[in-house]
């Protein structure tokens, strides 16, 4: 992996500081290098994802936490516009459902997990659960979990507890053939103010604009906490943290795509070898073929 992506992992060895991480970091780039970079990028990803689906050993589970307006849903756009959407699954997580709250917390997500050989993206995921859960910890009522039947009793233990779960959920998975990318698309609060202006302006990004936006930027250094816990956390050495600088799309794109490249390569993926029975009925069949 290049220099300027190494820097950007967090994998238990070092601890994560939103303080000390720059949201304007470019590696040395410009918009027009970047850009280039990332064509060639996805190019080679979608090889790697055909030798994935191929191969059937690994499935890729990739995951973005951010912000609002921190740029998940463009990111998702464009980096993962090249893959064969018959290997690729895209899930966003929004509030559980009556049905999803009557189980544990990860039980929606399993469920969402990719097959082998194929991506998964979760947009947004498991980790709402001690990041907007540990800003707004009233949420966790909905789940009704014995010896919790108030909010005064979550406390420390509790969150040692579910990070701890979040642990042993994707060593489980690692250990079963998932590769996990977790991402953090680390935006400014000055550029998400632009950001939301932007969608306020422009009436074909209205929709995208909600009052409850505004409320949740009210508590940015509650959550600036929580996503620095959550990540030291449950960065490991087989399921690292991304922290991607997020005030340049252009260069936001760029990193997500060379770490999943680099990813990819890193499981020195090979298309399957046929046996010599099957090699055969090939050569059988050819020779059908030419003859008629």
């Amino acid at each position: 992996m290049k220099n300027e992506f190494k820097s950007l992992i967090i994998q238990g060895d070092k601890k994560f500081s939103i303080k000390n991480t720059k949201t304007d970091y470019t590696g040395g780039y410009n918009k027009e290098k970047a850009k280039d970079a990332l064509v060639n990028s996805k190019i080679e990803v979608n090889h790697l994802q055909e030798k994935l689906y191929a191969a059937n050993s690994h499935s890729l589970l990739i995951i973005f936490q951010a912000m609002d307006a921190a740029g998940k849903d463009s990111a998702i756009e464009h980096v993962m516009s090249g893959l064969n959407p018959q290997g690729c699954q895209v899930f966003s997580f929004k509030t559980p459902t009556s049905e999803e709250y009557e189980h544990d917390f990860l039980w929606r997500h399993y469920k969402a997990l990719p097959e082998r050989g194929r991506i998964g993206i979760h947009n947004r995921s498991h980790y709402e659960n001690v990041l907007v859960c540990k800003v707004h910890p009233e949420y966790i009522m909905s789940e009704n979990l014995p010896g919790y039947e108030e909010v005064d009793k979550i406390n420390k233990d509790f969150w040692k507890q579910r990070y701890q779960s979040i642990r042993n959920f994707e060593e489980h998975l690692t250990a079963n053939g998932t590769v996990i990318l977790k991402f953090f698309l680390n935006v400014s609060k000055e550029e998400q103010k632009q950001r939301f202006l932007e969608r306020i302006d422009d009436p074909t990004k209205n929709w995208k604009f909600s009052s409850g936006d505004i409320k949740e930027r009210a508590l940015w250094d509650d959550y600036m906490k929580a996503y620095e816990e959550a990540i030291n956390e449950t960065a490991t050495k087989d399921s690292p943290w991304h922290i991607i600088p997020a005030d340049k799309k252009w260069f936001a794109r760029l990193a997500i795509s060379s770490i999943i490249e680099d990813k990819l390569k890193s499981l020195d993926l090979k298309f399957p070898i046929l046996g010599e029975d099957e090699q055969g009925k090939l050569i059988e069949t050819k020779t059908v073929l030419l003859g008629e």
